[in-house]
């Protein structure tokens, strides 16, 4: 197998204005030139400054920058070196003169340059070795520990007599479709696929050697005091801090805007889930748990109205969970909540899977769980546990997740949360996957995180602001457009005069926190007269809305299903986070570019085109139109966004979520208790129309919201009720319009009929 002398390879770029001329500067600029390049080093060449910018900005991987500094560009040389350092504040770089200028330098300009090169009075290989020796430093540096290690040890090549058996890839290479398999990854992917064996790397169950050290590295750039990798998503780690935190019949503070994975840990764990519920809109959108409900005369309340809770249950809850951001992109004022349930609980933990980036940009001060600095957080307060998806917003690997820890009142020390981390993690880790979570931590430290977010937020600005100005166009002249979910109008500070979203300027709503700050009783939120400040809208997750919902959840005279549009972007190759009756969710993380919602914004376009025209659907939605072609044959998109609105109007489905949300199911019996007799065997499968009253054996979660309706033990009520009236407006819509069924776990959909079926306790058990 060939080996590359540098897996990783080197690129510089060198910016000389004249290259090409014949001067004795040029001539030594271009020796320096031939000697730096090698098989590992890749020699980029800007001629003009602004190139020199261009290419900076569109490529990381520049580990080092050679620029020319002549009297006549020195003024540019320093506007450009600015920019540079703006944007990467380490990597190396050499200003280039054939004179010595040092003394003509501004101060400003002398702090960001690594070193001078004189071209003509030091030997091409000396300069050489300079520019070596920093891009060595410079590598050092920015690789964080587990990375270094593991690539390090991929390079050595040695014979292994340990597991994974392809060892190295080389059992790949002795079949066909093993040789297409090892060309299709290459070869330092199983070449770092290594066995817990090698010791040189450590172990993610004892947290020794540079993986002990890559998470003692994450615990200071997220601002913990210890942070733990994860290999099996967040999920897991809900899991373990729940199973450390809290065990059997001891009472847990939960939102009920969680993710499936807590109701698992509670399962596992034997805890009693108290629910806190949050606030819903016209849309179906959750927002946060308003602080009235978080209190501790309200949190007592809870407790005493749970009928789980029986007098021999400690009152007293052990921990608490919250969903931050939502997922729709609500994010808590987390010293407030911290606040409020630390009257209540000694461990608060929030669940911040799709908000990792959080700490790296100040527009989110104050409202991430590792807000406060771990040297100095008064041990009085609760202790806080934060749950990261690496995978979901950041960059690494799938299954990519870190748990942080800040320490505070009760702490579980070290050993005690080990047994639970270890409970719930294999012996045989993906290596690839923690070296991901390591490169992901690099990514946003030094500075790195808040170029990368500032990114995304003002893609997203850009995108938010073009679709509300059509928005606008379009309504001034009684035509339709789409829109996004966001304030309507922004104050500006300096007057004090508001002015519409797509006239604020990019800064201030990049910077400005309170530009996307839930104020009381505005109407484009729809949460009512909540608490000024404790709530605010993450830029980064967009929602578009569609039209046909009124402020009171009711339907207009016409409107287009968000269901239809999602199917539509799905036929050109667009693929949405989230889809609810009437809002898309469009997540920009740092991988969006403006060539990539030009092209969603072009599709919404496209969209409006077909529909205005009625375009027959066997054109445009082939997906759907296959789905069921005797239905569909002679439709055109307005067709059947039309009969699809009447649908869901005589369906109530809009209102039936926000009534099947609004309630508490009844507790019949505690996850763990429930789970017991799902072992056992004691269920079964009923339709809809059989359920009333019963106890549902396992979670029942709609997409959308993704949110659990129905928890384990939870009793599904009466027939006519909100619970089973919601799931037989999914059912009868679902039965009406082939290919557009909903996805909701739990349920089973019986082929052909299309009928729902979910497991329930037998009557008796």
């Amino acid at each position: 197998m060939h080996q590359n002398k540098n897996p990783f390879g080197v690129k510089i770029l060198l910016s000389y204005e004249e290259l090409e001329r014949d001067t004795a500067a040029a001539r030594s600029v271009r020796h320096l030139q031939t000697d730096l390049a090698d098989d590992d080093t890749e020699i980029i060449v800007a001629e003009h400054l602004e190139d020199a910018r261009a290419i900076f900005a569109s490529d990381a991987g520049i580990q080092c920058v050679l620029m020319g500094l002549e009297c006549q560009y020195c003024s540019n040389t320093y506007e450009v070196l600015d920019v540079l350092r703006s944007q990467n504040p380490t990597v190396p770089i050499f200003l280039m003169s054939s004179r010595n200028m040092a003394s003509q330098i501004p101060t400003s300009a002398l702090e960001k340059v690594s070193d001078f090169i004189w071209l003509l009075e030091d030997t091409t290989d000396f300069i050489s070795g300079r520019i070596r020796a920093a891009i060595e430093r410079y590598r050092s540096f920015i690789l964080p520990p587990m990375f270094k290690a593991l690539a390090r040890f991929a390079k050595i090549h040695e014979y292994s007599w340990h597991t994974p058996g392809h060892t190295g890839g080389t059992a790949f290479l002795k079949s066909a479709v093993g040789r297409d398999f090892f060309n299709f990854f290459g070869e330092q992917a199983f070449r770092s696929d290594l066995s817990i064996s090698v010791g040189e790397l450590g172990s993610m169950l004892d947290h020794t050697g540079p993986i002990g050290e890559s998470e003692k590295y994450m615990a200071r750039v997220f601002n913990s005091t210890r942070s733990y990798h994860v290999t099996n998503g967040s999920s897991t780690s809900n899991r373990i801090i729940l199973t450390a935190s809290v065990t059997r019949d001891e009472i847990c503070l939960c939102d009920r805007n969680c993710h499936k994975s807590v109701e698992h840990a509670m399962t596992l764990s034997g805890a009693i889930p108290t629910y806190l519920v949050p606030t819903r809109n016209q849309y179906g959108i959750i927002g946060p748990i308003l602080p009235e409900r978080l209190t501790p005369e309200a949190v007592k309340q809870a407790i005493d109205e749970n009928p789980l809770v029986s007098e021999r249950i400690d009152h007293q809850p052990k921990h608490a969970i919250i969903t931050n951001s939502t997922y729709d992109g609500l994010c808590y004022n987390v010293t407030q909540v911290r606040d409020l349930l630390g009257q209540s609980v000694d461990r608060l933990h929030f669940d911040e899977a799709w908000y990792g980036y959080a700490r790296f940009n100040p527009i989110y001060e104050g409202r991430y769980a590792m807000c406060c600095n771990p040297q100095t957080y008064d041990k009085s307060q609760p202790t806080v546990f934060a749950t990261q998806s690496t995978h979901k917003l950041l960059a690494a690997f799938s299954q990519a997740s870190m748990i942080h820890v800040l320490e505070g009142r009760n702490p579980i020390d070290h050993v005690r949360f080990n047994e639970s981390l270890m409970m719930h993690s294999s012996t045989s880790p993906l290596y690839q996957i923690i070296a991901s979570n390591d490169v992901s931590a690099a990514m946003m430290d030094n500075g790195g995180g808040k170029t990368l977010t500032d990114i995304s937020i003002r893609e997203a600005i850009d995108f938010r602001k073009t679709v509300a100005r059509i928005h606008k166009e379009y309504g001034d002249n009684d035509d339709w457009f789409f829109n996004i979910w966001q304030p309507d109008q922004v104050r500006i500070p300096e007057t004090g005069e508001k002015v519409p979203f797509y006239e604020a300027p990019d800064d201030l709503l990049a910077t400005m926190p309170d530009c996307w700050v839930l104020h009381p009783d505005e109407a484009w939120h729809g949460f009512g007269a909540i608490a000024d400040g404790y709530c605010m809208l993450d830029p980064i997750k967009v929602s578009v809305t569609t039209p046909g919902v009124m402020p009171d959840s009711s339907l207009a005279d016409w409107g287009i299903p968000a269901a239809l549009l999602t199917a539509y972007l799905d036929n050109k190759g667009i693929i949405v986070e989230k889809t609810t009756d009437f809002t898309i969710l469009f997540l920009f993380s740092m991988g969006v570019t403006k060539g990539k919602w030009g092209t969603l914004l072009n599709a919404l376009f496209a969209f409006k085109d077909d529909y205005d025209n009625n375009v027959p659907l066997s054109r445009i939605m082939p997906k759907i139109y296959h789905a069921d072609e005797t239905k569909y044959a002679s439709m055109g998109l307005r067709d059947l966004s039309v009969e699809m609105f009447e649908a869901m109007k005589s369906l109530g489905t809009t209102k039936a979520l926000s009534a099947a949300f609004s309630v508490l199911p009844h507790p019949d019996m505690t996850p763990v208790e429930t789970h017991e007799q799902l072992v056992k065997n004691n269920v079964e499968s009923l339709t809809l129309d059989e359920m009333e009253n019963r106890t549902v054996a396992t979670g029942v979660v709609p997409y959308p919201p993704g949110i659990p309706m129905l928890m384990p033990g939870e009793n599904a009520g009466p027939s006519d009720g909100p619970l089973l009236g919601y799931l037989k407006a999914l059912e009868a819509f679902d039965q009406r319009f082939p290919g557009f069924g909903h996805d909701t776990h739990g349920v089973e959909v019986v082929a052909g009929s299309g009928k729902y079926r979910i497991l329930c306790l037998k009557e008796r058990v």
